[in-house]
């Protein structure tokens, strides 16, 4: 025990701390960025820009020639490169989960199957080291969400720089997650793959019916006629903004029957907002959702097609599709190892304006499109005047794996480090090998 004991101690000892970043101090001297093409994230861009902002809020936007230099302190010459909104990443994991193989590093699950009173937010984990690695590619903000259940908790919306979750949050709780039940399973037989109808489905539909008319009940029941002994019920109480539009209900649902019964029990319970995640068949019923004022948050563009009769490139398509149905939609992360896909969120944009997307509707599925989705974008999602000052500036196109290179990035008028584990790790074995260090 004494050698194990010495052994370990040395290792320690030995061992090199991994450095943790200090988050940025609040912004105290106003900055002008001049020259660049800035995507504004309404859909808009603007040639030879200038944009301004001071106190952590954005205060003007224009062209070069309009803006007066006296009025700020430092200039950022950004000719030649490109300023977009920060990126903003949804369903996400990141800041519940380290390491995957280290149960003591998961927070983003919780016991028990109906739990919308848990929130994930208060598990975000603002010294994760992978927080560092997606803010390098323009990741900014991100919708911390939890998992598994048939109701998996609420989520929480928070800017990826703060001493602690309290400090990095935008929304406390933007929405409930509700895990819609399969409706069908596939089934092997004589090395074919057959679909068949989810003998549990209409249990699981009946009891989420109960739950929910439950809730409802409750949320609209006027507080002052319960009696002064009454006992406030914790997880109908975290319900009650389904019904009054302050909160969102998120169904994770992918097939064409569940996302259409979705909102059919959107219409059933008179739930105000409705989000669907996933929505691998949302374009099939394109019409509903528009009529019905559903948005989707889509899965992972990069994924092979669900069924063997789909199209190869339907996944990098599906964002075209529902652009041209005037669906609200953004883009996520639900592919394996959420957390550390995250970082090629810009990418999946890219291919989507590869299969269809103009420049400027990618650029909104990670931005105004997120924000507008998630109730956040009176405060961020785009580049307008009093918007919070969130925005990078790339040294090359920020949705293109082999040009994005961010050179500037803000969260709240806060100069954001740049640097992260991997490419300090990138200098270290660089050195030792005595190759070239690229910028």
């Amino acid at each position: 025990m004494r050698f194990i004991f010495l052994l370990v101690l040395a290792g320690l000892m030995t061992t090199p701390s991994l450095s943790q970043q200090t988050p940025a101090p609040d912004q105290t001297r106003s900055i002008l960025i001049l020259g660049g093409t800035a995507h504004l994230g309404t859909g808009d861009a603007i040639d030879d820009a200038a944009i301004g902002f001071r106190n952590g809020k954005i205060d003007f936007v224009g062209r070069t020639f309009q803006a007066d230099k006296s009025m700020y302190d430092d200039i950022i010459d950004a000719t030649g490169q490109q300023i977009y909104p920060g990126f903003i990443v949804a369903n996400t994991t990141l800041g519940l989960q380290e390491i995957g193989a280290v149960r003591a590093t998961q927070d983003q699950y919780e016991v028990g199957t109906f739990r919308p009173n848990v929130r994930a937010i208060i598990a975000f984990n603002t010294d994760s080291e992978i927080t560092p690695t997606v803010r390098t590619n323009g990741v900014l903000i991100g919708q911390i969400t939890p998992r598994s259940g048939v109701i998996s908790g609420a989520s929480g919306v928070v800017h990826f720089d703060g001493w602690n979750w309290e400090d990095a949050a935008i929304k406390m709780v933007d929405g409930i997650h509700l895990n819609w039940p399969s409706t069908h399973h596939k089934h092997a037989l004589d090395g074919k793959i057959d679909v068949r109808k989810q003998k549990t489905y209409e249990q699981a539909k009946h009891e989420i019916d109960r739950y929910f008319s439950d809730a409802r009940a409750y949320a609209l029941s006027r507080p002052d006629l319960l009696s002064s002994n009454s006992v406030m019920d914790v997880k109908h109480e975290a319900m009650r903004g389904l019904f009054d539009g302050s909160l969102a209900l998120y169904v994770h649902a992918s097939d064409v029957r569940a996302i259409t019964e979705a909102v059919h029990f959107k219409r059933e319970m008179g739930i105000k907002r409705l989000v669907i995640v996933g929505g691998y068949d949302a374009h099939l019923v394109a019409d509903m959702l528009r009529e019905n004022d559903v948005a989707v948050l889509l899965t992972s563009v990069h994924r092979l097609p669900r069924f063997p009769e789909d199209d190869i490139n339907l996944p990098y398509r599906l964002p075209k599709l529902l652009a041209d149905e005037g669906v609200l939609f953004g883009l996520q992360v639900d592919a394996t190892m959420t957390e550390m896909n995250t970082r090629n969120l810009p990418f999946y944009a890219g291919t989507a304006r590869k299969y269809g997307l103009t420049e400027e509707q990618a650029v909104m599925s990670l931005t105004r499109n997120v924000a507008k989705i998630l109730g956040i974008d009176d405060i961020c999602g785009t580049i307008e005047r009093g918007k919070d000052a969130t925005l990078f500036i790339s040294s090359g196109d920020a949705l293109d794996i082999r040009t994005n290179d961010l050179t500037h990035a803000f969260i709240g008028g806060r100069t954001i480090d740049l640097d992260n584990r991997q490419r300090e790790l990138y200098r270290k074995f660089q050195t030792k090998y005595g190759a070239e260090i690229l910028d």
